[in-house]
């Protein structure tokens, strides 16, 4: 805010916070809601077929596309490290918190998927994920009703 203080001081709150809003749900509220989701994946035993073991997120690349080539994950859900197996990734996800999430988001997971797997990762039956804090287009919505591996999780799912 130091750049703004001098709009503050002179009453221009609403101008800074109309120029500081943007920035602010995408370095503040955006990496908070995706922990909250992550801390909701912790314990979310109910939708995926194993219990939890690890919850993080990634960062991939994807070599065969030039332009924008990394895919950031918002949500990795991992079974438990145990000896002498690999651990399957159950979930992969991306949180949204102000933006009506649709296909493309679902389509962006699964290349992710697809990634995971290429890479040797057990993630042929992970769980797709999409988080968001502002909800779902139909589409998107018609997607997850087809498809029991693709979950949609909103706000009265986080906190309910």
């Amino acid at each position: 805010m130091r750049p703004r203080w001098a709009a503050l001081e002179l009453g221009g709150a609403e101008r800074v916070w109309r120029g500081s809003k943007p920035r602010f749900l995408s370095q503040v509220v955006g990496p908070d809601f995706e922990q909250i989701c992550r801390d909701w994946a912790v314990l979310a035993d109910d939708f995926f077929d194993e219990p939890p073991g690890e919850v993080g997120s990634a960062r991939l690349v994807d070599r065969s596309r030039r332009e924008s080539n990394k895919i950031e994950l918002d949500v990795v859900v991992m079974t438990p490290a145990l000896p002498g197996e690999r651990q399957r990734v159950l979930s992969i996800g991306e949180a949204k918190w102000d933006k009506v999430m649709g296909p493309g988001h679902l389509d962006r997971l699964r290349r992710a998927r697809d990634l995971l797997i290429a890479q040797g990762h057990r993630a042929e039956d992970s769980v797709l994920a999409c988080y968001s804090g502002a909800g779902f287009d139909e589409r998107l919505r018609a997607e997850a009703r087809k498809d029991s591996r693709v979950l949609l999780v909103d706000l009265p799912t986080l906190y309910g």
